[in-house]
């Protein structure tokens, strides 16, 4: 796919990651539409892209309202002859041991990660199809292979997005659309709170910054191949969780005090000897 052919709606693209792709992608000549709630944050990174006129949309909407998201999708389809690349890269987490995970947090990790990319892709299915040529790129994580301690639920919705990434791809073998999946790993971007980079200091944890994350989005894009894990070792720490998952849980034991002391609330060691003699039921 060529750049310049590139109509990309990008949800959660006025910063970070989804940022970092959108100006990779108007650098190279594509037009986009960035898609976040903070109408401000939208106004600023339009004024930071102003350089690029009118290949720059935006659109102030919350993904996890459904009239939201046929309000952008509505836009999506008429925009400069309606995009033909949509980027899912809104997401969420909150580290935090999961026996202290707010029932509210657990629902708005869902509700951005995985059902709002599932709908989007639902409703701007038919439109994509008309397409000569069409991608759908789902940002998700090497937590999306790889379940770490901490992120329980944020594992949890990338193993998802991971595994529709990979049954609609199979869905859509032979079409003009072509679904793809990219891993991140550990980004310095504000999605992080400051425990996870105290944390991954401590624990040597190579992070990337968002410019090296939007190269690999735009080469995959460029290529169309089917997905790829950003970072070294990290797509061999994949590869031998897939295989031999009790070497990583080994590993990651041992990483378990470390994590735990940084996870936001992270439990006590009287708090999980309590936790292991009560009845596995919840009222």
């Amino acid at each position: 796919m060529k750049a310049a052919d590139v109509r990309a709606l990008i949800t959660g693209g006025a910063g970070g990651i989804g940022g970092a792709i959108a100006g990779e992608l108007l650098a190279r000549g594509a037009a986009v539409l960035l898609v976040r709630r903070d109408q401000a944050a939208l106004d600023r990174a339009a004024l930071g892209h102003s350089a690029h006129g009118e290949r720059v949309g935006i659109i102030a909407a919350d993904i996890t309202v459904p009239a939201d998201r046929r309000r952008v999708s509505e836009m999506a389809a008429g925009w400069r002859g309606g995009i033909n690349v949509l980027v899912n890269n809104a997401g969420v987490n909150d580290f935090t041991m999961f026996e202290n995970q707010a029932a509210s947090q657990i629902d708005a990790v869902l509700a951005v990660n995985v059902a709002a990319p599932l709908h989007l892709c639902w409703e701007l299915l038919p439109h994509l199809a008309r397409q000569p040529e069409a991608r759908i790129l789902n940002i998700g994580s090497v937590f999306g292979a790889i379940g770490y301690p901490g992120n329980a639920v944020y594992s949890a919705s990338k193993f998802a997005l991971r595994g529709f990434s990979e049954a609609l791809r199979r869905e859509l073998a032979g079409t003009s659309i072509r679904v793809q999946y990219l891993a991140p790993r550990a980004t310095r971007t504000g999605f992080n709170p400051a425990a996870v980079e105290r944390m991954n200091r401590e624990l040597g944890v190579a992070t990337d910054p968002p410019e090296h994350v939007a190269r690999a989005a735009w080469a995959l894009i460029e290529s169309g191949r089917a997905e790829a894990v950003v970072g070294w070792p990290e797509r061999l720490f994949a590869r031998v969780n897939a295989a031999l998952p009790g070497l990583v849980d080994r590993a990651l034991r041992k990483q378990l005090p470390t994590i735990r002391r940084h996870a936001t609330g992270a439990i006590s060691a009287p708090r999980l000897e309590s936790l292991a003699a009560r009845p596995l039921t919840r009222s």
